[in-house]
């Protein structure tokens, strides 16, 4: 394949992320610029409530090379991505974060193992940064175990969104209509060739991050709930042991009635009652989250709302 004939499109989700958002583009710029390929940027600004959407704009007005699209309001960093990859016509995507944690120096390696390799993505691994807090660590093993535990998926921990994917994969994920997107998931359901490589994840160049522990557990729960009904057999399983285990009330209750001691018992009864009340709950609960994802599917509502973006011949991203 003529290298020179080779599109590739940079596409990075940014919310708040004006402080960073320069630095990344030249980085990524120093390095692409050695290589033979033909590539474009495309920023997708997350309903920022910082100058984000300045700085993209200024960006996009000095190189024809940067296309953006911005959205009304936040929808989140999954969603963005889909609206990214919606939007670009390219040989090959490469997705990475704009706080410089993923390193633009591995651009060409995902390249080389993509064109050597004949794969359709190279996915990366994160690994452990031993400066991260215990509780950040533990919260990110625990994550990938609880996901793959109790879903039909098998992701590996230090999975990121940091990959490339060609054109045959971006085809596929436009395709797909979900409105609880989980990227990673989506990628390892649909298959095709892939390729893995480890990376050293750099410091975040500024601000703080968006993941927080309860934005990480609704990402766990969109994983466990899209790709698997696991969740709805254990309620079953669960709601099967607590009525075998209530049947041991009956010895007790048969003897006391014959030994004439029965007793009031309102307070065991009031704790039995509160103990499968809330069991009841929880069952409901998981119950009420998958028809929650039907009701929301069937609306067909937008995936996400675009405010603003640019348009230029030619170019690799198509709105």
């Amino acid at each position: 394949m003529d290298q020179s004939r080779i599109n590739i499109c940079i596409l990075s989700a940014a919310y708040n992320e004006g402080e960073n958002l320069l630095v990344f583009y030249h980085a990524v710029k120093k390095v692409i610029d050695k290589l033979p390929y033909n590539f474009e940027f495309c920023f997708v600004n997350d309903g920022s409530k910082d100058d984000t959407l300045a700085v993209i704009r200024t960006l996009a007005h000095k190189d024809e090379s940067v296309k953006y699209i911005s959205f009304s309001r936040n929808f989140g960093q999954q969603i963005a991505l889909k609206a990214g990859i919606d939007s670009i016509n390219a040989d090959a995507i490469i997705m990475m974060d704009s706080d410089l944690q993923h390193p633009p120096e591995m651009i060409p390696e995902l390249i080389d193992i993509w064109l050597s390799k004949n794969v359709n993505m190279v996915n990366t691994l994160r690994e452990e940064d031993q400066d991260l807090s215990w509780f950040k660590r533990q919260s990110s093993k625990n994550f990938y175990k609880v996901l793959n535990k109790v879903s039909d998926l098998k992701l590996e921990p230090g999975q990121a969104d940091f990959r490339l994917i060609d054109r045959q994969v971006t085809e596929t994920l436009k395709n797909t209509k979900e409105q609880d997107v989980f990227l990673r998931g989506m990628i390892q359901w649909i298959g095709f060739d892939q390729a893995t490589i480890k990376y050293k994840a750099n410091k975040r160049f500024a601000g703080e991050s968006k993941y927080t522990f309860s934005k990480m557990l609704r990402l766990a729960l969109a994983g466990i709930t899209s790709f698997s009904i696991k969740p709805l057999y254990t309620a079953i399983y669960i709601g099967f042991f607590f009525a075998l285990l209530s049947f041991l009330y009956l010895p007790y209750v048969m003897y006391s009635f014959a030994v004439g001691k029965a007793v009031d018992g309102w307070a065991s009864l009031l704790m039995t009652v509160a103990f499968f009340g809330g069991l009841n709950l929880i069952v409901l609960g998981v119950l009420g989250i998958y028809i929650g994802k039907i009701l929301i599917q069937n609306k067909e509502r937008p995936l996400y709302i675009v405010q603003e973006q640019n348009i230029h011949e030619n170019s690799l991203v198509e709105f």
